[in-house]
């Protein structure tokens, strides 16, 4: 018999300040959690509007520190409430002037797991990330969980294979994708990049999408959050792309054995003829 995971993504709007948006995410979680979600995933910087769209100090102010910062302590009393593993971005101060884009992990007992720290930072129009964000050092860790091993990708490194694969050598079964994308060309490609690493790597992916446009910018985020199997398969319908939604689905993870042994990918892997691939 296989074994089923039931996992969630929370697709939220800008509600208009910090608070409103961590209470507005603790009700959706705990919509997840009512109809039976073992893990969840919030959107990137997800109790904040996406700030990057300009270049404003004053948005440090929207820093914590992760684990001892307040919305990290509240998560883990509600992942132990809910029993429920989440998966929790924020903007992470390290030390005053260091900041991350980072994604905290808690188990469904509320321990705290550890910390993605996002390594690819844009620096685009719309998404001026390097002015607020260091280039993440704790490499590609993956998280041993109630629901097994997860490993976390945040938005924009979605676009480089090459931590997909270090994810799926490190035994994740699922990988979410926080993100915060806009209409235009990246909208053909969210369709098209999680399905294929999902295939490529041999493991489920939640990536999740912002919905609206926010005051500080014309960036119309398109939500359209969902969960691709191993086979590269959306697992039923996308979320919406103009409105808040949860979407839960049951991950199917006896496919990851499946899929192993009739896409033989991890034995064909040739690392010894990659060298130049980390070349200068």
């Amino acid at each position: 018999m296989s074994e089923i995971v039931r996992a969630a993504l929370v697709q939220q709007k800008w509600t208009g300040d910090k608070e409103s948006m961590i209470a507005n995410a603790v009700a959706h979680i705990g919509t997840a959690a009512s109809q039976g979600a073992q893990v969840v995933c919030l959107q990137e910087l997800f109790y904040g509007p996406y700030f990057c769209q300009v270049q404003d100090a004053d948005y440090y102010s929207y820093t914590e520190q992760i684990p001892d910062g307040p919305t990290t302590q509240l998560m883990c009393e509600l992942a132990d409430q809910h029993n429920v593993v989440l998966v929790v971005p924020m903007y992470e101060q390290e030390q005053p002037g260091v900041y991350y884009n980072t994604a905290a992990v808690i188990d469904a007992d509320g321990t705290y797991l550890g910390k993605h720290r996002k390594n690819h930072i844009p620096q685009v129009k719309g998404f001026w990330e390097k002015f607020y964000f260091r280039p993440g050092n704790l490499g590609y860790p993956v998280f041993d969980t109630a629901v097994g091993k997860i490993g976390v990708y945040i938005c924009y490194e979605r676009h480089f294979p090459e931590g997909w694969r270090a994810l799926g050598l490190g035994g994740a079964r699922i990988v979410f994708n926080p993100s915060a994308t806009s209409r235009g060309l990246s909208e053909y490609l969210w369709r098209l990049e999680q399905p294929a690493a999902a295939v490529a790597n041999e493991y489920f992916v939640g990536t999740i999408n912002r919905v609206g446009v926010e005051p500080l910018g014309d960036n119309d985020f398109y939500g359209q959050s969902y969960f691709a199997d191993p086979r590269g398969q959306v697992v039923g319908e996308t979320a919406t792309d103009t409105e808040e939604e949860v979407i839960v689905r049951d991950l199917d993870m006896g496919l990851l054995t499946e899929v192993r042994d009739l896409w033989q990918f991890y034995r064909d892997r040739r690392p010894d003829t990659y060298d130049s691939l980390t070349g200068a």
